[in-house]
């Protein structure tokens, strides 16, 4: 993905797109994402996830939601946060926000990286671009966006759809700017059947 390309996708400066088009195209080329409408999909979620590549870190309050990630609580173990303080260590980083001890871990184990000692390795372009596409195929989100299934995505990697219309509108100009031409509804290509058969 060219620099040009990428700063269309997301309508963000020239600089910016030049410093994660190399990341990207390298990390999208390993878990192949490697089609339009596959880079459409991933280049508008990451491009929401992380506030157009400027948060590579989760804001930190910590608010009631974040003071769950510390145990003992039940968000705690469902993230494998098992010693005081892992909630903040283990916040969330990258373009996918990769949260939780036992997610850095599982991820730091597919990358060959070390996570757990050091999670802070998330939070340079390269890892970050790395975990967002190892997260993409874990979760098996190019046969959704082969789909034009972007709901579903949206759930997988935000757990509901909070900020679904930016996504949306992200996803639509990322289409523009590769060239991905979205199919009409069976509907319609029905009734053009019906219509043109005799």
């Amino acid at each position: 993905m060219t620099p040009d390309i990428l700063a269309q996708c997301l309508d963000i400066p020239f600089t910016r797109a030049e410093t994660w088009s190399g990341p990207l195209s390298a990390a999208t080329a390993l878990y192949a994402i490697d089609t339009p409408a596959r880079l459409a999909a991933f280049v508008a979620q990451i491009g929401h996830e992380s506030g157009k590549f400027v948060f590579l870190v989760e804001l930190w309050g910590p608010t009631a939601a974040q003071a769950g990630y510390e145990p003992p609580s039940v968000k705690a173990r469902d993230l494998g946060n098992t010693h005081g303080g892992d909630g903040f260590r283990y916040r969330g980083r990258g373009l996918i926000q990769i949260t939780g001890r036992a997610n850095y871990q599982k991820c730091g184990d597919a990358l060959g990286m070390d996570l757990i000692s050091s999670p802070e390795l998330l939070a340079t372009p390269s890892n970050a671009a790395l975990s967002a596409a190892w997260f993409w195929n874990e979760h098996g989100l190019n046969d959704l966006a082969d789909a034009g299934d972007f709901e579903t995505i949206t759930r997988r990697i935000n757990g509901g759809v909070n900020g679904l219309a930016e996504r949306e509108a992200l996803w639509k100009t990322a289409k523009a700017a590769l060239g991905v031409v979205d199919e009409p509804a069976p509907e319609a290509q029905t009734e053009g059947a019906e219509n043109g058969g005799t």
